[in-house]
């Protein structure tokens, strides 16, 4: 199959161009922020609307920030070193996905203290509406035709633009349906079962190790960074941080199930 012609740019106003990634990023954001809303209205106990409606701002700015800070440290930082100016050329594209939820967390952890909320409480609402802004990222790669997966023999590989001649996995819709639409599914299932929305942390917890599993499986499709290439044992970059990830969300998990044991038995 031969790329389907897609313009990156969505439109143009004058000078001002506006590309189909950046919608991606900012239809994320709303979307997410009003789920968020809408499940918090859910719960009168929990943080209220108002604050996932005042966090917004916070959350744009530890995404845009985390993700390129990481992109440049992990993936391409002796380009950056000797270009440095480059390193505020976001346009160029160039961000992490686990950067740039290590900048939410942050931005989460401050929050909430200024506040005087719980950190977990607020954290798994915003867990159950992140995967809204991966699959339509995933789906501005495609437009983008970056991110491409392997080589593959397989009816439906790809010849990308970038890519050479041969076809290659869709890695972008594959990470797209199962860190975007199954994992979005998951955690409204998971989010409306009142034992799992009970236990403070574990939709956080369940949520990272969850988009781990997927991200890790699905970078067997994906084809390394060119300036990266694999590391050691063939494995990604993208596995190399998912496996922290995975470990800090199986922690979180047990901690939520032992804290939500021991107020039973108290």
């Amino acid at each position: 199959m031969i790329f389907p012609s897609v313009d990156p740019i969505a439109f143009s106003l004058g000078p001002l161009v506006i590309r189909w990634y950046a919608l991606a990023y900012v239809a994320g954001f709303v979307l997410g922020r009003f789920e968020c809303m809408r499940l918090a209205r859910t719960n009168p106990a929990g943080p209220s609307p108002e604050l996932y409606d005042a966090f917004l701002t916070w959350a744009v700015v530890g995404v845009l920030l985390g993700g390129r800070l990481a992109y440049i440290l992990f993936y391409n930082l002796p380009n950056y070193a000797a270009h440095p100016i480059e390193a505020l050329e976001i346009w160029h594209g160039g961000m992490s996905f686990h950067g740039g939820m290590a900048g939410v967390i942050l931005a989460a952890l401050l929050f909430t203290r200024r506040h005087k909320i719980s950190f977990f409480g607020f954290t798994d609402l915003l867990a159950c509406v992140t995967p809204i802004g991966l699959g339509l990222g995933r789906l501005a790669n495609f437009v983008n035709g970056e991110l491409y997966g392997r080589v593959t023999s397989l009816p439906w590989g790809i010849i990308f633009p970038r890519g050479g001649p041969l076809p290659r996995h869709p890695s972008q819709i594959y990470e797209s349906v199962a860190e975007g639409l199954i994992l979005l599914l998951l955690m409204a299932v998971l989010v409306r079962t009142p034992a799992m929305r009970a236990r403070t942390g574990l939709l956080s917890g369940l949520f990272l190790v969850l988009y781990g599993l997927f991200r890790f499986a699905l970078e067997f499709f994906r084809e390394p960074d060119a300036q990266l290439g694999f590391l050691f044992a063939g494995a990604t970059m993208g596995q190399v941080l998912c496996v922290p990830m995975m470990i800090a969300g199986g922690v979180i998990v047990a901690w939520a199930g032992r804290k939500s044991k021991q107020k039973e038995l108290s």
